[in-house]
């Protein structure tokens, strides 16, 4: 064997060793992984909708920018409130249960802003969206996240997560179809109504998808006369400091996400003139890095660690943000940063389920995991009205590099407070 055909040899066992986690899963584990990767990616489809039609409902309601990011704005609080309720459901009545019902919740007022005849309709129908659009993350990653063994689960939360990129990437393929077949007026509207696919999805879990073992041993215990689930624990004495470095930690990463994907199209557009930004070339980039980012973190989640995966990932996305914001560049290379902006950005929460499903106990992890990472949500989408407010005084580019190296910053330093947590067994 020559030392080219050693060298294949290598790289096909390298490759079949990093999917042999895979294979190990029992049908019961698949049937969980596929089902809450499929509904990320549901979740994600009719989430971004919404951001592919503003510019028609604009021309069409004669609505203002400031209008349609209203509706942006109060989508992301009410999944936070949603994501909160949904964790402490998932206590009470199960990881299954709850995750069906966020779904069936999310689809039924996608379609109904289908059928929304003015903005203000429009705007309360996409806010109780966001209920179900939170909840929905709150139940897959504590579902996958108890169903899997724990020297994968890191792997196994990050490739469910990267569901939410092929969401994108069918929302953007969806909208493209829609608007070359019908009308912009009924083009919009068809999209929302497709939002329904995910209520048959239910279907599925409902018949096929089983609540994890670690879940049901702690409901036997409760029965038995075991403590019983209640929200508060989570600021009690003994998990009140966990708590809080949590909210720091989801708040410095959604914070620097939202800072970055808010202005700096704006940024880019207004200050350097570049129009490649409002091309599918361009999107296609951030969407392809988005999913590799995802993969490549779920991988170093348990091969690196938890805090040293999240602070990789945090130094890259204030690198981008970094050169986005300083080094002058042209079309074609906006076009090729496309992809570390989404790979950072969007790889860095990859390893987010795993590690908050690893720091509560059964009985209170739902409630725990769905606080801390909507709490989080719910501060990062303040950054980028903070960045609106300090570009008064400050160039828009420096104040989105400030804020997004804060947020970042912030992120690293709650990581580094925390245990490594990677591989352990959970509780009950």
């Amino acid at each position: 064997m020559n030392s080219r055909e050693q060298t294949i040899q290598v790289d096909q066992e390298a490759d079949s060793r990093s999917f042999s986690w895979f294979r190990a899963l029992s049908p019961k584990e698949r049937r969980t992984f596929w089902s809450c990767k499929i509904g990320y990616a549901l979740d994600a489809m009719d989430t971004q909708f919404l951001s592919f039609v503003i510019p028609t409902l604009i021309a069409t309601w004669g609505i203002s920018k400031g209008d349609a990011g209203l509706i942006g704005t109060v989508t992301l609080l009410t999944s936070a409130l949603g994501g909160w309720i949904a964790g402490i459901l998932s206590d009470r009545i199960g990881r299954v249960k709850t995750l069906q019902f966020t779904i069936l919740w999310f689809a039924f007022f996608t379609v109904l802003c289908g059928f929304a005849q003015n903005y203000h309709e429009l705007l309360i129908a996409r806010g109780l969206m966001g209920f179900g659009m939170g909840g929905e993350w709150t139940a897959g990653a504590i579902l996958i996240g108890e169903v899997i063994r724990a020297k994968d689960r890191g792997k196994a939360v990050g490739m469910v997560q990267a569901g939410w990129a092929i969401g994108w990437g069918a929302s953007a393929i969806l909208y493209a179809l829609m608007f070359s077949l019908l009308p912009p007026e009924l083009a919009w509207r068809s999209l929302f109504l497709i939002g329904v696919l995910p209520a048959i999805f239910v279907i599925f879990i409902r018949r096929f998808v089983e609540e994890p073992a670690v879940f049901v041993e702690q409901k036997r215990k409760e029965e038995k006369g075991a403590e019983r689930a209640s929200f508060t624990e989570i600021f009690s004495s003994r998990m009140i400091s966990t708590t809080l470095r949590a909210v720091l930690l989801t708040s410095g990463a959604q914070g620097g996400y939202y800072a970055i994907t808010t202005w700096l199209p704006t940024f880019l557009k207004t200050e350097r003139n570049l129009t490649v930004l409002g091309t599918g070339g361009y999107l296609a980039m951030v969407i392809v890095g988005s999913y590799l980012g995802y993969l490549v973190s779920a991988y170093l989640t348990d091969k690196l660690g938890r805090k040293k995966n999240f602070i990789l990932f945090a130094v890259g996305s204030m690198a981008i943000a970094w050169a986005y914001t300083h080094i002058p560049v042209t079309d074609p290379v906006m076009l090729l940063l496309g992809f570390p902006l989404g790979f950072f950005t969007a790889g860095i929460f990859s390893g987010m389920g795993a590690f908050l499903t690893e720091q509560f106990p059964t009985r209170i992890r739902g409630s725990g995991q769905g606080f801390c990472y909507s709490t989080g949500r719910a501060i990062g989408s303040v950054f980028p009205f903070l960045i609106g407010w300090a570009s008064h005084d400050m160039a828009l580019g420096h104040a989105i590099g400030v804020f997004a190296a804060v947020a970042y910053g912030l992120m690293i330093i709650a990581a580094l407070t925390f245990p490594e947590t990677g591989g352990k067994q959970l509780e009950s």
